[in-house]
């Protein structure tokens, strides 16, 4: 894979993870206030859009602006899945599993000309 297409991959992994540690990783410190949970929550997402922005600009050059969404999703979701097990402690089930791979499928639609 060239380097252009791989760059953008890679900052929305990174800003993903990001995101995914802003929005739910305060379910791990329930007993905080809401109000630290929020700031915190907010000075996290700065690093994620440190990372997206970029991701979005340069991969504009070689994908679609649907097909960057579609494949945000699909990193976000692999990213929430190991976050939910690892993390939390909330391993995916089933359920969770199948109808995170419909929304797969959803992307991979995107991709076909």
């Amino acid at each position: 894979m060239h380097a252009e297409r791989l760059y953008p991959i890679l900052l929305l992994l990174g800003s993903n993870i990001f995101m995914t540690f802003a929005w739910y990783g305060h379910l791990k410190y329930k007993s905080s206030p809401l109000m630290i949970a929020i700031a915190v929550s907010w000075g996290i997402a700065l690093f994620e859009y440190c990372l997206q922005v970029p991701a979005n600009r340069l991969g504009s050059a070689v994908y679609s602006a649907p097909q960057l969404k579609g494949m945000q999703e699909v990193i976000t979701l692999l990213v929430f899945a190991g976050f939910s097990a690892w993390y939390l402690g909330e391993p995916l089930k089933w359920n969770h599993w199948a109808g995170f791979g419909l929304i797969v499928v959803a992307a991979w639609l995107i991709f076909l000309d």
